[in-house]
């Protein structure tokens, strides 16, 4: 029995200096689990109709770890590293989601790694449906996602918060210049936002820049010698009593790069949320409108102009702060020319002028 005390004081004197130092510099656990049961297709225009099907859709599962360090003098180190996965398959890669080491003082924070810019974190904070679900804002907003990015190689300032205004600015380095036969690549994103929270306001300015990278109405974003584009985002909510309203409005402008490409895009989105008790009621409805195409020699060419409209209804039921299910049934209505699709687990129309339909429900789960 002697023995055992010894070796159980012995074990304690060696681990207590360890749960000492994680508690003055604690290290964080955290996750979420989000899945959807959806039912989903896509009809219309003269394409072969996207037929209805059953899926069951991760909606961005994670999970990460993160810490401080006090490193004194108000000073502090911090980390993070999120890691995505899927309930619903095993596909993932670690650390793809927001990662980062960085300071912290009065001056603000910097951090170094991989990060979603301003324009993205400060826009989806209008979305109640935080950038998921077949929904979510990229269905019609942020140029479909182009400008809904999370960038690797970045380096990023955040202001402190001063009487309710906080500013940020990401910079992504430089490290994908090649030099193609169409002409060097010299990519670069800049993103800066402006924001003011006080109370039930919400109120902010993005504005974000792509260099020798483009995107046009179809295709993906690629590295293209001479690319330009740039957007701009102005947004608020305001929370009265038990509704709350958010706007958002939206400029893209396509400078330079690609094939044809359009003059601007505009984009606008509103939506109401109705609390009562553990119940959550949400509408939301969002456009986008593409302007006049051009050519490569600067022709302006005529014709139907993408234009697309998307109506959300969702129905939240908060069993705790953690835990919440959720029912919605989202609509898109896409004109001659449009493609708008749903904002996450897109569906692959089989040509333009199709409208997806889907409902679906779910359960997210936070820790």
């Amino acid at each position: 029995m002697n023995k055992k005390l010894i070796a159980l004081a012995v074990a304690g004197a060696t681990f207590a200096p360890a749960v000492m130092a994680q508690s003055a510099n604690p290290v964080t656990l955290y996750g979420r689990v989000y899945a959807m049961f959806e039912t989903v297709k896509a009809s219309g225009g003269t394409a072969i109709p996207v037929g209805s099907r059953t899926r069951v859709s991760d909606q961005s599962s994670l999970l990460g770890v993160r810490g401080t360090e006090d490193l004194g003098g108000g000073l502090k180190a911090f980390f993070q590293l999120e890691t995505a996965f899927r309930p619903d398959s095993n596909d993932t890669t670690f650390a793809a989601r927001n990662s980062a080491v960085g300071l912290q003082g009065d001056f603000g924070s910097v951090l170094l790694g991989r990060w979603d810019t301003p324009f993205k974190t400060t826009t989806i904070a209008i979305d109640p449906f935080g950038d998921l679900t077949i929904g979510g804002i990229t269905g019609a907003m942020s140029d479909r996602a182009n400008f809904d990015r999370r960038e690797q190689n970045v380096f990023q300032y955040w202001t402190p918060t001063i009487g309710g205004f906080a500013g940020r600015f990401s910079y992504s380095a430089n490290e994908a210049k090649t030099a193609l036969a169409t002409g060097n690549t010299n990519p670069g994103v800049v993103s800066t936002s402006l924001t003011y929270t006080q109370g039930p306001i919400y109120v902010g300015y993005a504005w974000e820049r792509h260099k020798d990278i483009y995107r046009n109405y179809t295709g993906a974003a690629a590295n293209v010698a001479g690319g330009k584009e740039k957007g701009q985002a102005l947004f608020g909510s305001y929370t009265f009593g038990p509704i709350k309203i958010g706007l958002l409005t939206q400029k893209f402008e396509k400078l330079s790069g690609g094939a044809n490409r359009v003059s601007d895009q505009k984009s606008n989105m509103g939506n109401v949320t109705y609390t009562t008790g553990k119940n959550q009621f949400v509408y939301q409805h969002a456009r986008s409108k593409d302007g006049a195409e051009i050519t490569p020699a600067g022709v302006v060419t005529t014709g139907v102009q993408p234009d697309c409209k998307i109506n959300t209804l969702a129905y939240f039921y908060n069993f705790s702060r953690r835990t919440s299910f959720l029912g919605q049934y989202t609509k898109v209505n896409n004109n001659a020319a449009g493609r708008c699709n749903f904002g996450a687990n897109t569906l692959t129309l089989n040509g333009p002028d199709q409208d997806p339909t889907g409902f679906a429900v779910g359960l997210r789960h936070t820790f």
